[in-house]
């Protein structure tokens, strides 16, 4: 598929488009084990990735069989508190060549949505400390709060095909850093699915989820329309 024949690209945001040195997944990481629960972060990274975090940190628990599953809530909001403290002090910046794709794809009238696992605060808070503004760099935000049903399900996509009445996702490429992002477009039957090394995840884990393409980040987008 060449770029003139897509009419959307729907990226994720922190590993794929924003480099938050993993914060969110640190800070789950330590919201875990704040509660007596050992985990690594590896774990966290390889079941949290690209998920709605109240459901990571659920099939974290489950994943490791705890006895603690009814404490998901609570870790949740904990998570919720210190993620805001920690965002206060962070240093948040774009993917190297991520501003320049952005451009190129508006030359070409391609609709650019961000969406993601994060809630509609945390994704907003990141697109400030960017100076990111929509209709400018992207076209919509679609974030965990705009769906009932997360990644892997395509709820995120559809709802961004309808933002736009696009009925063919043949025609949507989907990208990001998690191979729950790949399964998430996929599930929506994207006519591209690129998974990047720019974040989470390793070439390996990515591979799981048989992504089309995988880019060491989105900087080289164009190199696949060929």
């Amino acid at each position: 598929m060449k770029i003139n024949e897509i009419e959307m690209v729907v990226f994720d945001m922190a590993g794929t488009t924003i480099n938050e040195q993993n914060i969110v997944y640190k800070t789950l990481y330590k919201s875990i084990n704040h509660f007596g629960i050992e985990v690594s972060l590896e774990t966290v990274l390889s079941l949290g990735a690209g998920k709605e975090k109240y459901q990571a940190i659920k099939d974290i628990l489950k994943h490791l069989d705890s006895k603690d599953a009814e404490k998901a809530n609570v870790i949740f909001e904990h998570f919720k508190k210190i993620l805001d403290q920690e965002y206060l002090s962070a240093r948040v910046v774009p993917i190297e060549g991520v501003e320049n794709v952005f451009e190129n794809l508006k030359k070409d009238g391609v609709k650019i949505v961000l969406n993601t696992g994060y809630n509609n605060h945390v994704a907003n808070t990141l697109l400030e400390k960017l100076d990111w503004k929509k209709n400018t760099h992207y076209d919509a935000l679609i974030t965990a709060d705009d769906v009932v049903r997360g990644r892997p399900f395509p709820d995120m996509i559809y709802k961004a095909m309808q933002l736009f009445a696009i009925t063919d996702a043949s025609k949507v490429v989907k990208a990001g850093d998690s191979a729950i992002d790949i399964e998430e477009g996929k599930n929506a039957k994207c006519g591209i699915t690129i998974g990047v090394l720019s974040g989470a995840q390793t070439r390996s884990q990515l591979e799981e989820a048989k992504p089309d393409y995988i880019l060491e980040s989105l900087a080289s987008l164009y190199s696949i329309e060929n």
